[in-house]
């Protein structure tokens, strides 16, 4: 089948109805939880309607039809990789005890730490069982993609933890950590349609190393957000990332740059307790002024071009090469 423009759209139509499904297996307080992190109810469980960019699942849809299949076949797998993406964002709000998530409170704020975390385990085995039961070699083999993803991003948690306690992180310690977080499950999305569907092995892999590339320039482009990003745009606090003094890439790269105003960053975020407001524009501009923005963006620029060659050598369809080029390029100069 051929899907409708926006793609992002269509994928979510398609693949809304397989999740509902799905988290409607869960027992009555996980599936609770669920249904208000996925923006499908409100606190109290009445219907609103859902939001998201839904890029996970088309990018599994897109997968799909770079391998000539009917989409509908990898329906199942573009549900799984969101059920992982919604469990990592569960646990992620609770171990950065951030507040908000998509401009509403944070599951964790409304139902609890406990219940938040037992939604996110809940969920994680749900998108295994969602593999497996399709019962074909084809998912057998995605299944393992989905939880080779999932291992790696919890190994780039477990590094971004380690970091908020070290001051002494370098650019390539970062990257590894952003490659793992959050470009793994990128690249298992963008080619696990092409593995559930049983399409070249190949293929496959090249779409995987075009995920990993668009993963990274994604992070860079969250990360200038953290700091830069207008509130009522991100929904997150001004300036969230140096509030919090998350090591960031913009961050990490200022204070390895080797100049003034990155020894005196790292001084000011070295200072014990909250920083104040003025601390936190203070820092920023010292961000920039030790050129954590310029090599972000820079460095963005050239995994959006990494990503492309990557497509370049992909035996896909046009249509589909175009496709996910504009979403690589969306999410890199995206504003939220």
């Amino acid at each position: 089948m051929t899907l409708a423009l926006p793609p992002t759209e269509a994928a979510r139509e398609l693949v809304e109805p397989v999740l509902r499904e799905a988290v409607g297996r869960l027992d009555p307080h996980s599936a609770r939880v669920a249904r208000y992190h996925f923006g499908w109810t409100d606190g109290d469980g009445r219907p609103r309607a859902a939001g998201g960019k839904a890029l996970r699942p088309t990018l599994v849809v897109l997968s799909a039809r770079a391998a000539g299949a009917d989409v509908e076949r990898c329906l199942p797998a573009a549900a799984a990789v969101e059920l992982v993406h919604a469990f990592s964002l569960l646990h992620d709000d609770v171990m950065d005890d951030d507040p908000v998530r998509r401009h509403r409170p944070a599951a964790w704020t409304v139902f609890g730490r406990a219940q938040a975390i037992l939604c996110g385990n809940a969920l994680l085995v749900l998108a295994g069982e969602l593999l497996l039961e399709q019962g074909t070699s084809g998912y057998v083999a995605a299944a393992r993609t989905l939880d080779q993803a999932t291992l790696s991003l919890i190994a780039g948690q477990a590094l971004d933890l380690e970091f908020q306690d070290r001051d002494d992180v370098t650019r390539e310690e970062c990257l590894l950590m952003s490659r793992h977080k959050t470009a793994s499950l990128l690249a298992c999305a963008c080619s696990i349609g092409v593995t559930a569907v049983e399409g070249p092995v190949p293929l496959a892999a090249g779409l995987a190393a075009f995920g990993t590339e668009a993963g990274l320039a994604f992070q860079l482009a969250d990360d200038l957000l953290g700091i830069w990003g207008k509130p009522e745009v991100t929904g997150k606090p001004v300036l969230s990332d140096l509030r919090t003094r998350k090591k960031s890439l913009p961050v990490v790269a200022a204070l390895t740059g080797r100049t003034q105003a990155g020894d005196r960053l790292a001084e000011l975020l070295a200072r014990p307790g909250p920083l104040t407001e003025a601390d936190l524009h203070d820092a920023a501009r010292l961000v920039e002024q030790a050129g954590g923005r310029t090599w972000a963006e820079s460095e963005a620029e050239r995994r959006l071009d990494a990503a492309a060659r990557c497509l370049a050598d992909a035996d896909l369809p046009a249509d589909v090469r175009t496709e996910f080029l504009h979403i690589a390029q969306f999410i890199a100069s995206r504003d939220h």
